[in-house]
């Protein structure tokens, strides 16, 4: 379930006055506006707030769509005692002291305060010498990306970073939490940030935010709106951490499954297939033949002994165990030169376009290639396709009939005789789920060449590998379709 897509059309329902019935004894918005004028001329003769330099009028308003006859159409100065932008500058993170609030602490609805930066007294007394962000004030992030909305709560006082925006309702009159949630539903949002201008970094302006155009309810209905969307938000909740549950489940189960596979224990042996040794001669043989040719070097024909310390679990009496760089042959993609304008501009992939198992092959860039790194920093079908950087390990094999440049970055695995990648894929991921790439102590750091060429994986016969992989398919179909029911 997309519970994403089920939130904004709770949202929706609720800024067009269809998540709740209206109740015709509700007092309506048009006499909640009067009382709202009043409250801020009362506040403005007592030097409390300042007048709008904006037209607060909703003359000229022109209404995205329908709302009940109760509500009324307004514009966020109408409403508001405050509408503040945040100091420009950036504050250091001191990790103790205030809440510095920045974009990424600005949720759907509620301040997220997980590994917030803090900030010492002077710093806070400062960044808020405009307005001290108040309980119940709303933090809008203007940038990167705009669009989210939350509603300081009243457990930790804070203050503002970057790229933010306070707005605070007048008084017992407007429901911020309800406020926050109608300027996050996709119709507030979508508006307000195509107004968003700036070619470094979008921001939506404060000369778009104040005048923003919102639906009134009456104040009882407002209230029963925030409710409703509380409600229907918690058992969204509950559905994700169920669903997160699930998923766990799900995938401590692949790992048992692939666990259970590199050790021999998945699929039973045949006594009648070709033991791993032969399987080793053969890729002897091919590599000596391509040597021969020129086509691959003295040094790639070497073997780094395998120590009987290195070895860490046993295996079936027909497996070997081998390192990656002697039974692939190992290449990696070009490094992006911008000076570099010869040879042929080719589309290349990168390591932002390979994820576990698969491609993301939208917007591909390109670079010129020349004759003699194109079959180099080539991928053809059937290659494993390993990330060095980023999420160390990341791998998937390259599914397509046409052949890919690479970008530095990605290693290349080509298999001397055919089949071994699927099996080697499956073993980068159990290597990669227990920590043995990119994980903590004497597992490996980085993913350089010769620290991939030196892994050392369990070989089993050819026909073996074939039958556990499509037992590791089989298995992780079933899987799948319990996560997607």
């Amino acid at each position: 379930m997309d519970t994403k897509k089920l939130r904004q059309k709770i949202l929706d329902l609720a800024i067009r006055g269809k998540l709740v019935p209206q109740d015709p004894n509700d007092e309506p918005a048009s006499v909640l506006l009067e009382h709202i004028r009043e409250e801020k001329e009362r506040l403005i003769k007592e030097g409390k707030i300042k007048r709008s330099k904006t037209s607060a009028a909703n003359n000229g308003i022109e209404p995205p769509f329908e709302i009940p006859e109760s509500w009324e159409w307004t514009r966020l100065n109408e409403i508001t005692e405050l509408i503040e932008d945040c100091p420009h500058s950036t504050a250091k993170d001191e990790g103790v002291g205030y809440a510095l609030i920045r974009t990424p602490n600005v949720g759907e609805g509620h301040l997220i305060l997980d590994g917030v930066h803090r900030v010492s007294e002077t710093v806070y007394n400062k960044r808020n010498a405009r307005a001290i962000p108040e309980a119940t004030d709303i933090i809008y992030a203007r940038e990167a990306p705009a669009g989210n909305a939350a509603v300081v709560g009243d457990k930790e006082r804070v203050c503002l970073g970057q790229r933010t925006v306070l707005i605070r309702p007048v008084g017992e009159f407007v429901n911020s939490q309800l406020l926050a949630y109608f300027i996050l539903s996709p119709s507030s949002r979508n508006r307000l940030v195509s107004t968003a201008v700036g070619s470094t970094a979008a921001h939506v302006n404060l000369e778009s935010i104040r005048p923003f155009s919102v639906p009134l309810p009456p104040f009882a209905e407002q209230q029963r709106i925030a409710n409703e969307i509380e409600r229907w938000f918690a058992a969204i909740d509950e559905l994700e951490s169920n669903e997160a549950d699930l998923q766990k489940t799900i995938d401590k189960a692949k790992s048992k499954i692939l666990d259970l596979a590199i050790h021999g224990k998945l699929v039973p042996q045949d006594p009648n297939d070709e033991p791993a040794s032969l399987l080793l001669e053969q890729i002897r043989e091919e590599k000596n033949r391509l040597a021969n040719e020129g086509k691959l070097q003295k040094k790639d024909l070497e073997e780094k002994t395998i120590d009987e310390d290195e070895i860490p679990f046993y295996i079936p009496d027909s497996w070997e165990w081998v390192r990656i760089g002697s039974i692939f042959n190992h290449s990696s993609g070009k490094q992006l030169n911008a000076s570099d304008t010869e040879g042929s501009l080719l589309e290349y992939i990168t390591t932002s376009n390979l994820y576990w198992g698969r491609f993301e092959l939208n917007n591909l860039k390109s670079m010129y290639y020349k004759d003699s790194e194109v079959d180099k920093c080539t991928a053809k079908q059937g290659d494993l396709l390993v990330c060095e950087g980023g999420d160390i390990g990341r791998s998937a094999i390259w599914p397509y009939d046409y052949d890919i440049c690479l970008q530095n970055h990605i290693h290349r695995l080509r298999s001397y005789v055919s089949g071994n990648a699927e099996f080697a894929y499956y073993i980068m991921w159990n290597y990669k789920n227990s920590g043995q790439i990119g994980g903590k102590g004497i597992a490996i750091q980085g993913l350089s060449a010769s620290a991939l060429k030196s892994i050392i994986i369990p070989l089993p016969p050819l026909a073996e590998q074939k039958r556990i992989v499509a037992k590791i398919e089989e298995l992780f179909a079933v899987l799948d379709s319990i996560s997607a029911s």
